[in-house]
C-alpha cells in the first residue's frame, strides 16, 4: 500500500476546504439577492405579475426578467408598522434618530422606528437578523431596550441590530443612528486629460475583457472606481467607454460596529472573521443596486471594478487573513509574499464572483498595489491622480485619515511612511466630534466674546467634524484661550462652545487631538528629515483625503498638522485615491506605470526611527513645525 505524505495530505485538505467554502459563500450570496423564478437563460419562470418583467424581443413563452437577480420586497415590508402587540404600553419616552423623534411602545423593534422615522436601515432577510444588515449605533437609552440575542453575539459595546432590538421600557428616550450615512466629502474631481484605454472593451457587439470575450454587448461598458477608506467609501460609476463619470456616491464605512481604527478593526476580524467583509460587500451591493435601479441598467452591464483601499481594507475585501498586518514587522501576506519572491506584484485581480459583489458574472475586480506595511493601494492611487513619478521639484503628498500617509518625492527618490493618526479627526474619541454629516460645525472663528461658526448644510450643530476642529485649535493658539500644551485660559476644565446647544470643548478632547495631530506631525517631519529637507524646500504639498478641501490649510500649518510650507505651494487634491483609481480603471498604460513605480518607493517604519518619542512628545503641542529640521 503506497505511503501518504502527511504534508500533500494536508495540503490537499486545505485546498478542498477552500473550495466547499468558496461553493458555500456563493451559494449564500445567490439565495439572499438571486430570484428563485429566474432561470439560467435570465427569463422569469413566476406565475404572477413583477415589475421587473421584460417583454422578449423575439416572441417567447417567457418574459425577460430584468432585474438584478433581486426581487424588492422591502417597500412591501417597510410601509407601516407591524400590529401593536397585545401586551404593548406606551410610554413617556421618545426615540430619535436623524433628528426626528417618535413616542415610543414597548414590544416594537428599532427597525420599526426607523419605518416610522423615514430612516434608510437596509436589511436582506426579512428582519430575522440572519443577514447582519440592519447594524445601528445606540447613542443613548441602552437599558431600555431587550438584551442582546443569539444573531447579535458578533457586535459589542453600543452595536445593536435594529431588527433585534426591542423596547422594553417606553419611558426612558432613546437614541440612533444606522451606519449607512452619507458623509461630506469631496464629491467633485479635478477632470484630467485621460487615454481611454480600459481593459474591457467593445468590438462591434461583443464585449471583451482583455482577449477573453465575457458577454454580448447589452447597451452600456461600466465599471466603478472604489475608494476603500477606514470612514468613509467612495463608489464612481464610469462609462468605459467614453470615461465620463456618470455617478459618484459615497456613505459610511459600515464597518465601524468593529472598531474605528485599523488595529481595532484586525483585531476584531481575528475573533469574527467574515463579518467586517460580509458588511462591506452588502453595503456595496445595495449601492450598485441603487445605482442600477436610477439610471436604468443591470448589474451584469458592469464589467471591472478598481479597488483602492488601505492594506487591512483591501484584504478584508479579498477574503484575506490581515492579521499579520498588525503585528510586527506591519505586512500582509501579500506583500511577505512578494519579498519572498512568490509573486511578481502587490496587486490583486479576483472574480468579482467569488468576492461576492454584484456585476457580470465574469467581471473582474484589481486592487492597485501596496507599497509597503499599511501604505497601501489608496497612496498608490493618489500618486497616479497627482503623477508624482513625473515631477521633476521636490514634492510632498500628505493623504489626511485614520491613518495619514506621506510621500516625498526628492532627486529621483520616493520615500514614504504611514502615520497611525487614529479617527480624533474625524469625530472619534472627542465627546462632541462627528464626521462629515449634516449638522456638523465645519469651520470656527472666536468674535472676542462668542464662538461664531457654520455648518454643514446650514443645519442645527450637533457637534464638530475634522475642519472644525482643526479651526478652533488654531483660534484658541491666536486669542491665547488655550497653551501650546493644550492648557486652557484659566486652567478651565471644558470649554462652552455652542452652549445652547450644549456642545462643549474639554482638557481631555484637546489632549486627543494633540495626540493624534502628532502622529502627523511624526510621518512628516521623519520623512523630510529622511530626505535632508525642511519644509520650505517642498516646492508643492499636495494635500488629499476626505475632508482635505474643507481644512483651512493656514490654521493646519499654525497648530503643527501640516508641515510649515508657504500657503501657496499646498494645492488641495481632495479625494486623489478615487481620482487615481479612476484613472486606472480608464488606462491600461498607468495601471502598468503604477505597477512600476511602486517598487521604487522606499519605506519608513516611524517606530523604529531613533528619537521618535522625543518627536512624538514634541509634535503633541499646538505649535508650528521647526522650519529648520
Amino acid at each position: 500500500m503506497q505511503r501518504i505524505d502527511p504534508a500533500k495530505y494536508k495540503e490537499s485538505l486545505d485546498r478542498l476546504s477552500g473550495i466547499l467554502e468558496d461553493m458555500a459563500g456563493h451559494a449564500n450570496e445567490q439565495a439572499l439577492y438571486r430570484c428563485p423564478y429566474k432561470n439560467r437563460f435570465d427569463q422569469c419562470t413566476a406565475k404572477f405579475g413583477c415589475r421587473n418583467q421584460r417583454r422578449p424581443e423575439e416572441k417567447s413563452e417567457l418574459l425577460n426578467c430584468g432585474g438584478d437577480d433581486k426581487i424588492d420586497y422591502r417597500p412591501a415590508w417597510q410601509e407601516d408598522l407591524r400590529p401593536i402587540p397585545s401586551d404593548a404600553v406606551a410610554g413617556n419616552g421618545k426615540v430619535r434618530c436623524d433628528g426626528a423623534s417618535h413616542v415610543l411602545t414597548t414590544g416594537y423593534t428599532l427597525f420599526d422606528y426607523a419605518d416610522q422615522l423615514g430612516t434608510r436601515v437596509p436589511t436582506s432577510c426579512g428582519r430575522t437578523g440572519h443577514c447582519h444588515e440592519c447594524i445601528v449605533e445606540i447613542k443613548s437609552g441602552a437599558e431600555a431596550l431587550n438584551g442582546r440575542t443569539p444573531p447579535e453575539d458578533f457586535l459589542g459595546n453600543e452595536f445593536r441590530l435594529a431588527c433585534q432590538a426591542t423596547i422594553e421600557n417606553a419611558d426612558v428616550d432613546i437614541e440612533f443612528s444606522p451606519l449607512s450615512r452619507t458623509p461630506k466629502i469631496l464629491t467633485q474631481m479635478i477632470e484630467r486629460p485621460t487615454d481611454i484605454d480600459p481593459v474591457v472593451k467593445r468590438r462591434g457587439q461583443a464585449v471583451y475583457y482583455g482577449e477573453e470575450q465575457v458577454d454580448e454587448f447589452r447597451g452600456h461598458l461600466y465599471g466603478l472606481a472604489i475608494d476603500l477608506g477606514t470612514t468613509t467609501v467612495v463608489v464612481d460609476l464610469v462609462d468605459l467607454e467614453t470615461g465620463a463619470s456618470v455617478h459618484l456616491s459615497s456613505f459610511e464605512n459600515p464597518q465601524r460596529f468593529g472598531g474605528s481604527d485599523i488595529m481595532n478593526r484586525i483585531s476584531y476580524d481575528g475573533q469574527h472573521t467574515g463579518e467586517l467583509r460580509q458588511a462591506l460587500v452588502k453595503a456595496l451591493n445595495y449601492e450598485i443596486q441603487a445605482l442600477c435601479e436610477r439610471y436604468s441598467f443591470v448589474r451584469q452591464e458592469i464589467y471591472e471594478i478598481v479597488v483602492a483601499g488601505n492594506s487591512t481594507m483591501r484584504d478584508i475585501l479579498f477574503r484575506l487573513d490581515v492579521q499579520t498586518i498588525g503585528q510586527k514587522p506591519y505586512k500582509s501576506l501579500i506583500e511577505n509574499e512578494y519579498l519572498d519572491g512568490q509573486r511578481e506584484t502587490t496587486s490583486l485581480v479576483e472574480k468579482t464572483r467569488r468576492i461576492g459583489l454584484r456585476a457580470n458574472p465574469k467581471a473582474r475586480i484589481y486592487s492597485l498595489p501596496l507599497i509597503a506595511s499599511h501604505v497601501g493601494a489608496d497612496v498608490a492611487a493618489d500618486l497616479v491622480a497627482i503623477d508624482m513619478d513625473e515631477t521633476s521639484e521636490s514634492a510632498m503628498l500628505v493623504d489626511v485619515g485614520t491613518n495619514t500617509e506621506v510621500v516625498i518625492a526628492h532627486e529621483g527618490r520616493l520615500v514614504a511612511a504611514s502615520c497611525p493618526a487614529g479617527p480624533a479627526f474625524e469625530g472619534g474619541g472627542i465627546t462632541y466630534g462627528m464626521p462629515g454629516y449634516e449638522g456638523a460645525i465645519e469651520s470656527m472663528r472666536w468674535s472676542g466674546e462668542t464662538w461664531q461658526y457654520t455648518t454643514i448644510a446650514g443645519a442645527t450643530p450637533e457637534g464638530l467634524c475634522g475642519s472644525g476642529l482643526i479651526d478652533l485649535l488654531a483660534e484658541l493658539r491666536r486669542h491665547e484661550l488655550m497653551t501650546p500644551k493644550g492648557v486652557f485660559a484659566e486652567k478651565k476644565r471644558q470649554l462652552e462652545l455652542v452652549p445652547e446647544h450644549g456642545i462643549t470643548f474639554s482638557r481631555l478632547d484637546a489632549s486627543n487631538l494633540a495626540q493624534a495631530k502628532a502622529a502627523n506631525y511624526c510621518g512628516q517631519y521623519i520623512v523630510l528629515r529622511a530626505l535632508g529637507l525642511d519644509p520650505g524646500h517642498v516646492e508643492t504639498l499636495y494635500l488629499a483625503g476626505g475632508f482635505a478641501n474643507y481644512v483651512d490649510t493656514q490654521a493646519a500649518v499654525d497648530i503643527g498638522f501640516l508641515a510649515a510650507v508657504p500657503q501657496e505651494r499646498i494645492a488641495k487634491v481632495g479625494n486623489a485615491a478615487a481620482q487615481g483609481a479612476r484613472e486606472v480603471l480608464l488606462s491600461q498604460s498607468k495601471r502598468a506605470r503604477i505597477e512600476t513605480l511602486v517598487k521604487r518607493i522606499e519605506h519608513i517604519e516611524l517606530e523604529t526611527t531613533t528619537d521618535f518619542f522625543e518627536l512624538f512628545v514634541e509634535g503633541c503641542q499646538f505649535k508650528p513645525m521647526p522650519t529648520t529640521l
